[in-house]
């Protein structure tokens, strides 16, 4: 039997967003850092201002993605959301991982923009941490679909800025996917998620447009 195609949906991100987003999360950990206000904050906000002015110009009115066969052309572009969004998206979390049919492993390092407790990584990062990955692992694996349910055992604090390990074990039918993950420093579990997705069928996703030629 062959093995599903990996799951996709989306275009991919431009080369400048995944130059920005770990710059963005390293920026924003340095400015929670500091002690005092600081000068190159103040010329970083100046550039900010003129870029965010800048841009505003060149993007879509419309908030809404390109979606469909008759989706208006002045929409913006929907990026892959399978796998990697920590990789483009500052908001999320950028992990390493190793998919190996129904067992994923990999790493993955918080920095202090996503703390909560003190040095700690804030639970609800480590949530969406679990969603993104687990669905990563689902999408490699070519059978995918909508988060139905995502349950969090927080067991000791997850540290900032080192290395945690994390493995991903799953089952699926022909309705569910069911996934359990662990995140651990050493022989610590640090938390455990379980998730259940509802099986989807790529033949009903909406066409995802192409990103418009460069004028």
């Amino acid at each position: 039997m062959t093995a599903p195609e990996p799951w996709t949906f989306g275009v991919e991100p431009l080369p400048q967003a995944l130059a920005l987003a770990p710059l963005v999360r390293e920026v924003t950990g340095l400015v929670l850092a500091l002690e005092h206000e600081d000068p190159a904050v103040d010329r970083l906000l100046d550039d900010l201002r003129a870029a965010a002015a800048a841009l505003a110009a060149r993007v879509s009115a419309d908030p809404a993605p390109r979606l469909g066969l008759d989706a208006p052309a002045d929409r913006r572009p929907y990026l892959d959301h399978s796998r990697d969004v920590g990789t483009y998206n500052p908001a999320f979390p950028d992990y390493d991982i190793t998919v190996d049919g129904p067992r994923a492993t990999g790493t993955v390092t918080f920095p202090l923009a996503f703390e909560g407790p003190p040095g700690f990584v804030h639970g609800g990062v480590l949530a969406t941490f679990f969603d993104c990955a687990i669905q990563h692992h689902n999408c490699d694996l070519g059978v995918a679909g909508r988060t139905a349910s995502l349950e969090m055992t927080y067991r000791r604090p997850a540290p900032l800025g080192v290395p945690l390990a994390f493995t991903i074990d799953r089952e699926a039918d022909d309705r569910r996917i069911t996934s359990w993950g662990r995140l651990a420093l050493g022989d610590d579990t640090l938390c455990t998620a379980t998730m259940a997705a509802v099986v989807g069928d790529r033949s009903r996703l909406p066409h995802v447009p192409p990103r418009a030629a460069a004028p």
